[in-house]
């Protein structure tokens, strides 16, 4: 069976050159696929399976050229850069990875929380220009600190444990109800969170309903100096909302661990619902980027090896699962 593979990291290379599958013909691309994407006619007539990354844009255009296509194993959580409504009526089986590192997404969050709490980034870089100002490097004990954490899955409840250690009070607002929590967080109201956090924590899954989700009313209720994280997508915020309260003053900081085709684009793109990026966003990215007090790193939140090799085994144990008629991870 023939199986195209891209957005391949070099990370992946090793788990490749450890792992074979011999019930596969897998063929391994580096670049991401989408529109402009040179394919052969022997890719397009025989390939069955597509695995991809998120920084691949599956749109029909795409999805049309690929005449004997079965399934689609997206390597991540998310799958709204796959046109679902052509994958249903062509009856192509998409799958995506339930879990999402959540021991890598929340450690990462906490090294954030510390580095934009102590201004970290700041003295590394006066420090190289030789400029070294003291009173700009006064920080905050994370003791005490009321952390506040929008969508507590797996990575929120996590996040969540290790808070408590640090002695933080834990607020979470969440769609979901379980005695784990309970256990470590107050289950609040919205609105609640927003105004007694000093760190808001953003990991959610993104859809329609929840699309900028913090904007310039939630802002509004938030505390002065409040620090915003967000390991999920880049459309969960208002980013020009954003940008205007770090100027004002009202957020002392923030976190954006945004997508790498995001910043990338620079351009429009609806796929199922959801803007990958628009120009005014890439505008703003620009400015945010030469903020001192603004981390933004490339989606690399759940970027361990452990991770990754767990996710390419995880994507063939769907795709096997699923071609013996199981119904492992499937998005439609």
């Amino acid at each position: 069976m023939n199986l195209l593979l891209f957005d391949l990291r070099e990370s992946e290379k090793e788990f490749f050159e450890k792992n074979k599958y011999s019930d596969f013909n897998i063929s391994l691309k580096e670049e991401a696929l989408t529109e402009k994407t040179k394919l052969t006619d022997e890719e397009c007539e025989n390939t069955c399976i597509l695995s991809v990354y998120r920084s691949s844009i599956l749109t029909d255009k795409v999805l049309k050229k690929f005449k004997n296509l079965r399934m689609i194993a997206t390597r991540s959580h998310g799958f709204t850069h796959i046109d679902l409504d052509y994958c249903i009526k062509n009856r192509i089986t998409v799958l995506n990875v339930e879990q999402y590192g959540e021991e890598a997404v929340a450690e990462f969050a906490l090294g954030v929380i510390l580095d934009l709490t102590r201004k970290i980034k700041t003295a590394m870089f006066d420090i190289r220009k030789n400029n070294i100002e003291p009173k700009k490097y006064e920080g905050e004990l994370l003791n005490k600190k009321t952390i506040g954490i929008i969508g507590c899955g797996r990575v929120g409840l996590k996040l969540a444990k290790i808070a408590h250690f640090f002695d933080m009070r834990v607020l979470v607002s969440s769609y979901k109800e379980s005695p784990q929590f309970e256990k470590v967080c107050n289950i609040v109201p919205f609105d609640k969170l927003l105004s007694e956090s000093d760190i808001i924590y953003l990991h959610m899954p993104f859809t329609t309903e929840n699309y900028q989700i913090i904007g310039e009313e939630e802002f509004r209720r938030m505390k002065k100096g409040v620090y915003i994280i967000n390991t999920s997508s880049v459309e969960l915020l208002n980013l020009e909302s954003l940008y205007n309260n770090l100027i004002s003053g009202k957020v002392a900081g923030a976190g954006l661990d945004i997508l790498e085709s995001d910043y990338k684009m620079g351009k429009a793109k609806e796929i199922g619902g959801e803007t990958m990026s628009t120009k005014k966003n890439h505008k703003i990215t620009e400015k945010l980027l030469e903020m001192p007090n603004v981390l933004i790193t490339p989606h690399l939140a759940y970027n361990t090896k452990e991770y990754i090799d767990y996710v390419l085994e995880y994507t063939f144990n769907n795709i096997r699962d699923n071609i013996k008629g199981d119904y492992t991870n499937r998005v439609c």
